[in-house]
């Protein structure tokens, strides 16, 4: 059975570790991420953005989820990411969904608490909870896009949980989306977050946190991608963000990295296999890997 955010979120709030939340679109990606939760008996949170709606359809989502769960040994949530038409946020919260973030990042302050209450009396109504955004993050996820960072205010977040009553807070303290977040090593404002946990109960949220780790990069290139400069989060940093307050850390763009080297491996060292299995097989595994490495980073292993 499927839990809700805020049952994993407030238990990792109140014992200092947070849970990561990993987006998927796939089969492949879905047993990844619970295969990685059972092992590390860790909580999960299976997230999903308008985009993979879109593309896998909302009724498949919500099955492969609801089946994950029932047969997991862990607790799992199934959670709309940056969900901005109200009209998928209400069908997310009819189909099944157990959690959806509301991002009105991108309305004026007065605005975003109005929309944002709209979607918790919607929510409250079925018992889903709700994230919401405050502060705007740069570069580009899915649905998720900014040209500059705008941080958050820690006197306007508090203003801002009290009167939505949301149940989680996603906050801009110098993350981005996608794969090219810096120049070269991450660069986080600790002070803002320390300032924020000081007065915000409810869980705080960290948005484009992939690592984009070095290994995974090497080994996508080696084997024909093209990625530039990609640069992420630190794993000493997202572990400093945890310490001081975060509950909830959302990858993605470590996953696509992971798919996308373990898929090429096989196609160019073994150019005669057409079997999906064995080509989506070991892309499938090395997502587990990624998934079971932040997991223990985030130290929600051994939590479930």
């Amino acid at each position: 059975m499927l839990v809700t955010n805020k049952n994993v979120l407030d238990k990792a709030n109140k014992k200092k570790y947070a849970v990561c939340a990993f987006n998927f679109n796939n089969l492949e990606f879905l047993q990844a991420i619970v295969a990685a939760a059972e092992t590390e008996k860790s909580p999960a949170i299976l997230q999903t953005s308008e985009g993979a709606i879109k593309y896998a359809g909302i009724e498949n989502l919500v099955a492969m989820a609801r089946i994950a769960a029932k047969n997991a040994k862990v607790p799992l949530t199934l959670h709309l990411d940056h969900g901005k038409d109200l009209k998928v946020i209400k069908q997310c919260i009819d189909s099944g969904y157990t959690s959806v973030m509301i991002d009105g990042s991108h309305y004026d302050f007065d605005r975003n608490i109005e929309v944002t209450k709209k979607v918790v009396s919607m929510a409250r109504r079925k018992g889903v909870s709700v994230e919401a955004e405050l502060g705007v993050l740069a570069g580009i996820e899915d649905n998720a896009s900014a040209k500059e960072n705008i941080f958050t205010n820690p006197d306007a977040a508090a203003e801002f949980a009290k009167k939505t009553k949301v149940d989680a807070l996603a906050i801009a303290i110098g993350t981005s989306h996608g794969a090219y977040k810096f120049k070269g090593q991450s660069r986080l404002d600790f002070a803002r977050l320390k300032e924020i946990k000081s007065i915000l109960r409810i869980p705080i949220v960290l948005h484009g946190a992939s690592g984009i780790p070095a290994a995974i990069v090497k080994m996508a290139e080696k084997y024909g991608a093209k990625l530039g400069k990609a640069h992420g989060v630190s794993d000493a940093h997202i572990l400093k963000a945890v310490k001081l307050g975060v509950s909830k850390v959302n990858i993605d763009s470590d996953l696509r990295l992971s798919f996308d080297a373990g898929i090429r491996k096989v196609i160019k060292e073994q150019p005669s296999e057409f079997d999906p299995r064995k080509i989506l097989g070991p892309a499938r595994d090395l997502i587990t890997e990624t998934v079971r490495h932040k997991m223990r980073i985030l130290r929600s292993s051994g939590k479930a």
